[in-house]
């Protein structure tokens, strides 16, 4: 491998962008003006069913379950064709990822943008899977623990083991070990509760479970599952797999997918009615 020295000043160099070189810039803002679409419902979700996707599709999707008089609107933004750089979902997020949320309930539209801040507005907003008095602060720092994390394990290990055009040992070990880590302190807790912030479901299992359940399933990153030795960690597997039996995640997996078997796929939700004929 010959030693790479960074010049004096870096500049972006879209031949080393890898898949993702199309995508990526160091600029941010609109590339095409066009509006998104707008459905009947009180709540405009748009999204791809990535991890972080996952994420708010599981909490409007259960607070339905739940029968809390609110319905919702997915619309997919397919981030390879660019999608999240209209000046649209621009509009809506700033920072040009999926998931973003546009709440219609109120006199005045409100943005929310990053699947922390949407699991935690839906959560206030219902009263619902969030922990009370001192287990919140426990929540808190579980929830904030999986959003700092979530960088290491799909723009670190992810990227470098899965997605970059050439494959660097330095790089993979680097995030692998991490990865690992991570795995490790969520195996440690749930060796001692039933979910991360304690005995009770919250926004924090939320959001960490799309981001650790597809490694215990063999289903992300290539053969992830057995470069990190993903069964050692039978804590967070049982947890995984607990998750996955609900009913409103199995749904929330396929709002805004697009790919696998079509029986899984509801590319555009707009009502329950949408999943009549699915693999829930």
């Amino acid at each position: 491998m010959t030693e790479y020295t960074p010049p004096a000043v870096w500049k972006h160099d879209t031949e080393n962008g890898g898949r993702f070189a199309a995508i990526n810039r160091p600029t941010a803002g609109a590339r095409e003006e066009k509006e998104l679409p707008r459905g009947d419902h009180p709540y405009q979700l748009y999204s791809l069913a990535t991890p972080n996707g996952v994420k708010a599709n599981i909490i409007f999707e259960e607070l339905i379950e739940e029968g809390h008089d609110l319905d919702y609107d997915a619309w997919v933004i397919n981030i390879g064709e660019q999608e999240q750089f209209t000046s649209g979902f621009v509009g809506v997020n700033p920072n040009s990822k999926i998931p973003a949320l546009l709440d219609l309930s109120g006199p005045e539209p409100v943005r929310v943008f990053e699947s922390g801040a949407i699991l935690m507005h839906m959560a206030e907003k219902f009263d619902r899977f969030q922990a009370k008095g001192p287990a919140r602060a426990e929540m808190l720092s579980w929830l904030f623990w999986q959003i700092g994390s979530a960088p290491f394990i799909g723009g670190g290990f992810g990227h470098f083991y899965a997605y970059a055009p050439e494959k660097f040992e330095y790089p993979i070990n680097r995030y692998a070990m991490e990865t690992k880590r991570l795995f490790d302190v969520a195996d440690q807790r749930l060796a001692q509760t039933q979910f991360l912030s304690g005995e009770e479901y919250t926004i924090a299992d939320m959001a960490a479970w799309p981001w650790m359940a597809p490694f215990t399933k063999g289903v992300i990153y290539n053969d992830a599952k057995t470069f990190l030795s993903i069964d050692e960690y039978e804590h967070v597997g049982r947890w995984a797999k607990e998750i996955g039996e609900r009913v409103a995640v199995r749904r929330a997996m396929m709002v805004n997918k697009t790919w696998g078997d079509e029986d899984t796929q509801v590319p555009n939700r707009h009502s329950a009615a949408d999943f009549e004929g699915k693999k829930v």
